[in-house]
């Protein structure tokens, strides 16, 4: 009996071993809840742009009742004025958004040799969260690539680091809160600075 019970205990996974197991799972479903967040709140900034339920719901790939309740409930809601989407903005989540899409530009564009994808795909799968430290270092990172592929890159990619670096040294002085969460801001911003460096401008 007492060999039994032993050998069935040697079988049993220790709760380090469960936590190594279920890390990764864990981010995955993490990183779902919070896209999911992101989609719910970026239907906010598309009602404020005015846009109809079957093109939010078409985006979105969202069903038309689902997508109905959500924009009921924003309408309702204290109007709002619709996000600004201009690139020149100075709010930090702003800025770290288009961090994060200049990074990410360099990491496709040298994908053998950008210092930055590590953290660009730990950002992208929800493993990295946007702390200073991880700023901080994703920063470091493009700096780097930058030197290392100046010969070859054009123009716009150096002036917008040197706009968003400088934005991050001087926090924003402006009087009203930005419009959007921090999540929001960050996702229209990376998007946004993606789209202007393919457009070739900075």
């Amino acid at each position: 009996m007492a060999a039994g019970e032993n050998t069935r205990q040697s079988a049993t996974l220790t709760e380090e071993q469960a936590e190594r197991l279920l890390a990764g799972m864990n981010e995955v479903i993490r990183a779902g809840e919070e896209m999911r967040k992101l989609r719910t709140e970026m239907i906010k900034v598309f009602v404020g742009f005015g846009w109809t339920q079957e093109r939010i719901a078409r985006l979105t790939d969202m069903s038309q009742p689902a997508v109905s309740k959500q924009v009921t409930k924003y309408r309702d809601a204290d109007s709002t004025p619709p996000m600004d989407v201009s690139l020149d903005q100075h709010d930090a989540p702003w800025l770290e958004g288009r961090l994060w899409g200049l990074a990410e530009d360099l990491s496709e564009t040298y994908a053998e040799t950008a210092r930055c994808t590590r953290s660009v795909g730990a950002l992208a799968r929800g493993k990295k969260r946007f702390t200073p430290e991880n700023v901080d270092e994703l920063r470091r990172l493009v700096e780097e690539d930058l030197r290392l592929h100046a010969a070859t890159l054009p123009a716009a990619h150096r002036s917008a680091y040197d706009e968003i670096s400088r934005g991050l040294d001087v926090p924003s002085r402006r009087d009203a809160a930005p419009t959007g969460t921090a999540s929001v801001r960050r996702a229209l911003a990376h998007r946004i600075q993606r789209d202007r460096l393919r457009a070739g401008a900075a």
